[in-house]
């Protein structure tokens, strides 16, 4: 038995009390006859310090394309010959949107808009739109994804009932500058510090497979600890045509359930979500064995610009396990 999970039993499992960076790196580089030992581990964890309960989310994007940022990974990039263009969601759809969000079950509604930083048009859109869902009779959380803020722009948020607000830092601060190079990892951390202070909930986490070494994931995952988000969405990298990452390969699977058994060992009381690229890197019996590795929530349905899974298939699944959906809906 690895000493390094003895050393989680005891921390992690016992305490709540996550891994610093040099105990994550250990679990990283656990080998394979270790991890179901380690998946094991994690899922005892996620079910004492978060409990059985899976936190659904569906997203949607309100601005997609055209985003004057250089993020290597992003097809909605202007700077990129990616096939995607820019195209606003009229109100009426996103209504439309939530109104499926809901219907899945999930408690979370996200709005996203590919954008360095909202303009007076999209934040003028994002409260129009969250009035129209409400008038919608639809109650569903609202979490918002709309770049760098202004401290005016966090304070208009929160006026607006937004209760999550998601922004990435996408990769441990030293690999930041070889993935994006028009901003830095400093500028999202202070949006995330003015969002944490306004009392928002924070929503961060990033891309595995970037071209991050090891130890730069162990460095990723210590980061968040300390900005100890609520939730942490996890993506693997989905290799986008026209993008600087177009050739990369896809993350192995061993190395995903890995690297999720770590992060909830470095995050015990933490929402962590299964996000983009899970389908592509795990197949289909993936998602089930990190949900039974550290996962407790998950986002149903399409990505921003790629398929997900039918949102029907991720409920299925978390009824053969016996996961409750948080506050699901009555609809169902």
């Amino acid at each position: 038995m690895p000493e390094i999970l003895d050393r989680a039993r005891a921390q992690v499992l016992a305490d709540g009390a996550g891994l610093d960076e040099a105990g994550i790196l250990e679990v990283l580089r656990l080998p394979d006859e270790d991890l179901p030992e380690l998946l094991q581990v994690a899922h005892d964890v996620r079910m004492k310090w978060c409990g059985p309960e899976v936190e659904v989310e569906g997203i949607v994007s309100l601005k997609t394309g055209g985003c004057p940022e250089d993020c290597h990974f992003c097809s909605q990039s202007g700077l990129f010959s990616s096939p995607v263009r820019a195209v606003w969601l009229d109100i009426p759809s996103l209504v439309a949107a939530a109104r499926q969000t809901a219907a899945t079950g999930a408690s979370e509604f996200c709005i996203v808009a590919a954008v360095r930083g909202p303009d007076k048009r999209l934040m003028s859109q994002v409260r129009a739109g969250i009035e129209a869902i409400r008038a919608d009779g639809n109650d569903i959380q609202i979490a918002c994804s709309l770049g760098m803020l202004t401290q005016a722009q966090v304070d208009e948020l929160v006026a607006m009932g937004v209760h999550r607000y998601n922004h990435n830092l996408e990769t441990a601060r030293s690999h930041f500058p070889n993935v994006v190079t028009t901003h830095s990892w400093e500028e999202r951390w202070e949006t995330l510090t003015m969002v944490r202070t306004a009392g928002m909930e924070v929503c961060c986490g990033g891309i595995i497979g970037m071209g991050e070494t090891v130890e730069q994931r162990a460095e990723f995952a210590a980061q968040l600890a300390e900005l100890d988000p609520h939730e942490v969405p996890m993506n693997f990298l989905i290799p986008q045509p026209g993008t600087p990452y177009e050739d990369y390969e896809v993350v192995d699977g061993k190395d995903a359930l890995r690297t999720v058994a770590a992060f909830r060992l470095a995050l015990p009381r933490t929402i962590l979500r299964f996000a983009g690229g899970r389908e592509l890197t795990l197949g289909d019996l993936g998602a089930e064995r990190g949900m039974l590795g550290g996962i407790n929530a998950i986002i149903v349905g399409n990505y921003l610009t790629n398929l997900g899974r039918p949102a029907q298939q991720d409920l299925d699944m978390l009824t053969e396990l016996n996961m409750p959906i948080k506050a699901l809906s009555e609809t169902l």
